[in-house]
């Protein structure tokens, strides 16, 4: 299927959700790394009903860490027991012949086993247990995980938080994404999700030692550097995110 013209860059802010919230969740502690793909190599993996979304001619793989908790069933309180967490997701984009932008995730590894569970029952999505580790020292953050199923791959990403604000037609269409698409149980849906506008900053990888690129099926991007590197600035409190229930396309 031929990759999706280029589109104006993203709305920052999200719009309404179709109907109630059914999941809340805080995000934090983001890093963003982004490569550069032709569009025919992601073609493969997104779901039927879907192709890839590009900007500038490129299709986009993502490899981002970040820290969840507050996780809530609404319009239940915060489920006891889940606490805070990490979370690594290996991501690309996608564009629905609605014209609905979103998220295609390759792999999603979390700490949490009964959320791998609970995502993987309610959405499809291809979540994997790990166990991770997180260390900010002044304007650095790193992050670390091994998946504990499957060949268990490993990361290890380290980063060097900027202060200058950012907030450009690349980094809107990298992260102001209010959906994901997926195929579960024999059909592709879309759920759509909203929180506060990003408040990005410019960052500086240090280091990356990574296998979950290759496991999701990006052999080659570890070697090279990223075209992108962003983040939540450091001491940000994260966003507060919610999610509509899924939609068949």
């Amino acid at each position: 299927m031929p990759a999706a013209p280029d589109r104006p860059a993203l709305d920052p802010y999200a719009p309404p959700l179709p109907g109630r919230a059914v999941i809340r969740q805080r995000w934090s502690d983001f890093v963003f790394l982004h490569w550069r793909v032709a569009p025919e190599v992601v073609a493969p993996f997104l779901p039927a009903g879907t192709r890839p979304d590009v900007f500038d001619g490129s299709a986009w793989v993502g490899l981002i860490p970040f820290v969840l908790s507050d996780h809530a069933f609404l319009p239940l309180p915060p489920v006891p027991g889940l606490g805070t967490f990490i979370e690594i997701n290996v991501r690309t984009y996608s564009i629905d012949e609605a014209g609905r932008r979103g998220v295609v995730f390759r792999s999603l590894d979390a700490e949490q086993l009964p959320s791998v569970l609970a995502a993987r029952a309610l959405f499809g999505l291809p979540y994997e247990w790990m166990h991770a580790g997180k260390r900010i020292s002044d304007d650095t953050v790193e992050y670390r995980s091994r998946r504990r199923t499957g060949s268990r791959p490993t990361t290890r990403i380290h980063a060097r938080v900027g202060t200058e604000p950012v907030d450009s037609k690349i980094s809107r269409f990298l992260t102001a994404r209010w959906g994901f698409h997926e195929r579960h149980l024999g059909r592709t849906i879309y759920a759509r999700n909203t929180h506060e506008p990003w408040s990005l900053v410019g960052a500086e990888l240090q280091h990356l030692d990574d296998q979950l690129l290759a496991a999701a099926g990006f052999p080659d991007l570890a070697a090279r550097a990223p075209d992108s590197v962003l983040a939540t600035p450091a001491g940000h409190p994260g966003v507060m995110t919610e999610f509509a229930a899924a939609r068949r396309v």
